[in-house]
């Protein structure tokens, strides 16, 4: 146990500020109905990370992740202003198309790169087994600064969310507060998928705030809730992968889908 402290004490604690904030913001995801908006910001920052790339910036520089930033505020900005009160089409499909979009121009990039497929993979399951302590403090800085924005924004980001047709009628500026919301969400998902990767960005967003909404009825419920998941679930995977010497990103992504059939479990036992 000793070693397994020495070895995994850094990815854990990034488990735990990844849990934190994704689970508040996946709370707002879910409440919006748009699921994959985080795969699909997510992807626009590796597309942002895979130009950089090209353009000669190191896959984890700063030049790479300003270059990933830009290109998820853009992101923010275009999922803002489509969020119309009488929409032709659901949001949904505009997040899938850009989704797709983004996905297979990553791919055409790093098909000009040398070491393309190398570098496709590491965007998919960042490198939080090597996690370091600056890396640590600097996500810790960064999340901290937007929970308190999002705390002093709090009452207009949640009617939004849970009333987008009343905060339209009671006059609400939806779509600043809805850039506000990605843009911030933006910031989260581009320094998260550098360290953690798309996937498990996306589990650690979307799978702590299902198991809240799953056991639990008010918003501070289910986020307790949430981060009770995510923290048991990090742990656990982080044990497998230690004990069965497996790549700590994809067990603990397959960690998360054990813990939804769980909480599901415990769901349809109380009903």
């Amino acid at each position: 146990m000793p070693q397994f402290f020495q070895v995994m004490l850094e990815p854990f604690l990034a488990c735990l500020i990844l849990t934190g904030i994704h689970a508040y913001l996946g709370l707002h995801v879910i409440e919006r109905e748009v699921i994959f908006v985080d795969l699909a910001l997510a992807q626009v920052a590796s597309f942002g990370a895979t130009l950089g790339f090209l353009w000669g910036f190191g896959l984890h520089s700063t030049p790479g992740y300003l270059t990933a930033l830009s290109f998820t505020l853009v992101g923010a900005a275009i999922f803002a202003m489509t969020r119309l009160r009488k929409p032709i089409v659901p949001q949904e499909s505009l997040i899938g198309v850009v989704y797709a979009v983004c996905a297979a121009a990553s791919i055409l990039v790093l098909s000009r790169a040398p070491e393309g497929g190398e570098e496709l993979k590491a965007l998919l399951v960042g490198h939080l087994l090597f996690v370091d302590w600056r890396e640590i403090v600097k996500i810790s800085l960064l999340y901290s600064t937007i929970g308190v924005i999002h705390w002093l924004a709090r009452k207009p980001l949640l009617a939004i969310s849970q009333d987008p047709e009343g905060a339209f009628a009671r006059g609400l500026r939806v779509r600043w507060w809805d850039f506000l919301f990605y843009a911030t969400f933006g910031f989260v998902v581009t320094s998260s998928v550098e360290l953690a990767g798309v996937l498990l960005v996306f589990s650690f967003l979307i799978v702590p705030a299902i198991c809240g909404v799953l056991l639990a009825q008010r918003i501070g419920s289910r986020l307790l809730v949430g981060w009770a998941a995510g923290t048991v679930t990090s742990v656990a995977g982080m044990i497998a992968s230690y004990v069965w010497d497996l790549p700590t990103g994809a067990t603990v992504v397959c960690a998360f889908g054990v813990c939804l059939v769980l909480c599901a479990a415990i769901r349809a036992l109380k009903r």
